[in-house]
C-alpha cells in the first residue's frame, strides 16, 4: 500500500528560505580552511542565490507570456 503524501504549507517565500539556507552555509564555509569541502560548499551557496535570481526572475511583471 503507497505512503500517503506528506503536504506541507511554505510559511516563506523560495528566495527568502534559498537566502536564510545560504547564509547558514556560507557561516559553515567560513569555518574551513581552503580545500575542496569548502570550495563544494560555496558553490552550493552560489547556486542557491542563482536560483533566488531565477525565481525572482520567473515571476516578474516584465515577464510576458508566449503568443
Amino acid at each position: 500500500m503507497a505512503k500517503p503524501r506528506r503536504r506541507y504549507k511554505q510559511l516563506t517565500t523560495l528566495p527568502d528560505r534559498l537566502a536564510f539556507w545560504a547564509s547558514k552555509v556560507r557561516e559553515q564555509a567560513d569555518k574551513l580552511n581552503p580545500g575542496p569541502e569548502k570550495d563544494a560548499l560555496l558553490k552550493k551557496v552560489t547556486q542557491a542565490e542563482e536560483a533566488s535570481q531565477f525565481d525572482n526572475w520567473v515571476n516578474s511583471s516584465q515577464l510576458r507570456k508566449p503568443k
